[in-house]
């Protein structure tokens, strides 16, 4: 076999649906933890194991589920719970749009399917690997968000029916799961902002946390969270440089 060949052998693989597989698996302790406490959460507020099962298969956002479960236990109105998520997950937009250009000689539906499963790892799995040289293609992406998915809602199902056997999933520490998810979040993300950058964004993270203190005060947490939101992205789009 010729060197060309070889060397031809070797990039075909490295896009292949089965090596997207491989590339997930680092990634999956990170859905399994997170799913599997989401399922317990979602038990706890009531929610039936067949409707995390529908949650998870069709909102498929670990905070965004997270959320919903909380927002569903104190009864909030169904727009202000659509209306939250749709502002959690608009980050996504960008991810999906951070991407396409590499996947713009694929047709409308394939890049539909990639950007519908794509979450926060999977982004990062791909970046990383476009960043160091590699390529990527469909097939290699699907094998990396199918893998996710499936790994996802297995595990919240798997939490729903165990959370049904645990009332109180606090006393595990289990309802620390969403803040420390968020937390991990906004480290990964202020690592790859840049140093001159930084600043900025640590500013604005104050900024969000001092002005949900008086707002909390004066309507109910879930729309203070809005608001400061709101507030937070606009002072960063008018002050970033």
């Amino acid at each position: 076999m010729s060197i060309a060949s070889e060397l031809s052998g070797t990039k075909h693989d490295s896009l292949s649906f089965l090596q997207g597989v491989k590339d997930c698996i680092p990634t999956l302790l990170g859905y399994v933890c997170v799913g599997f406490a989401a399922g317990i959460v979602g038990a706890s507020s009531g929610v039936s194991t067949m409707e995390i099962a529908l949650m998870s298969a069709l909102v498929y956002a670990g905070a965004s589920q997270f959320i919903m479960c909380s927002m569903l236990a104190v009864a909030s109105p169904p727009s202000v719970i659509i209306l939250t998520t749709f502002i959690v997950n608009a980050r996504h937009l960008l991810l999906s749009a951070s991407l396409a250009p590499y996947f713009s000689k694929y047709s409308l539906w394939k890049n539909i399917g990639i950007g519908v499963l794509l979450t926060d790892e999977s982004f990062g799995v791909a970046s990383d690997k476009l960043a160091k040289g590699g390529q990527v293609s469909d097939r290699w992406m699907n094998g990396l968000n199918i893998t996710a998915y499936l790994a996802w809602i297995a595990s919240c199902v798997a939490g729903g029916i165990l959370g049904n056997w645990i009332s109180r999933p606090e006393v595990f520490g289990l309802d620390f799961a969403l803040p420390a998810m968020f937390l991990a979040l906004l480290i990964s993300q202020l690592q790859s902002v840049h140093t001159s950058k930084l600043k900025h964004r640590l500013l604005l993270v104050l900024c969000m946390a001092v002005l949900m203190y008086p707002l909390s005060w004066w309507v109910p947490s879930h729309i203070a969270v809005i608001v400061a939101t709101m507030i937070t992205a606009t002072i960063g789009v008018l002050t970033d440089k």
